[in-house]
């Protein structure tokens, strides 16, 4: 990373998931944030609604832990996964990428989903798991519209997560973009939701049919 945190990043071959295993190097003191595993393949990446995420190589799969002293003062648990997705869409951009995000955490191009983010928080650490399709996709998805090696997306990301940029700042951004999500549907206790007449709150949750969301599976 640029100046700043030190974050210390291993390369697996292959690992069931990125995300399950940096869970559980942490949870038995393996690893201490902040830290990054990086897999080539996953056997078993999680995906939306407990769902699996097709994991071929040649794409990104990437889990990182940071300690919340780590991360802006204003940013909340449930403000988390839109704050790491917007900034890896951001960082993109700046290298001429058309991306964009649907709420809460689907990374989109177009009308098709490219990138799928998942976080938890546990005493204090916000995991985070991210799976890109660079160069492989299901039928149903696409891939990264620009030609980036993998570590130089970690790289460049990174060095922006370090930059440390305040939740209302991404928030003020994410604002404008979140009008792309109501053309949507989303699933919301196990039901098909269209985003239409959602209302983004400003902590990243939405108030839909008179009820405030805060994620979707």
């Amino acid at each position: 990373m640029a100046k700043g945190l030190v974050l210390e990043i291993e390369y697996l071959c292959e690992c069931q998931s990125t995300q399950i295993k940096l869970i559980e190097d942490i949870k038995s003191f393996k690893k201490s944030p902040p830290c990054a595993l990086i897999a080539d393949y996953q056997s078993n990446g999680i995906g939306s609604r407990a769902n699996s995420w097709q994991s071929p190589k040649g794409n990104l799969y990437l889990s990182f832990a940071l300690n919340e002293n780590d991360l802006p003062k204003d940013l909340e648990p449930a403000s988390a996964s839109i704050y790491f997705a917007f900034i890896l869409v951001l960082t993109l951009r700046d290298m001429g990428s058309k991306l964009w995000l649907k709420w809460p955490n689907d990374i989109y191009l177009g009308n098709r989903k490219i990138a799928g983010i998942i976080t938890t928080k546990s005493k204090g650490v916000y995991i985070c798991g991210i799976g890109m399709n660079l160069k492989n996709s299901p039928h149903y998805a696409d891939c990264l519209d620009i030609e980036l090696n993998r570590d130089l997306i970690v790289d460049l990301y990174f060095k922006n997560l370090n930059l440390k940029p305040q939740w209302k700042q991404i928030f003020s951004k994410y604002l404008i973009e979140f009008e792309l999500s109501k053309n949507f549907c989303v699933h919301i206790d196990d039901e098909q939701v269209s985003l239409n007449g959602a209302i983004l709150q400003n902590d990243g949750s939405i108030i839909i049919n008179n009820k405030r969301v805060y994620s979707a599976r």
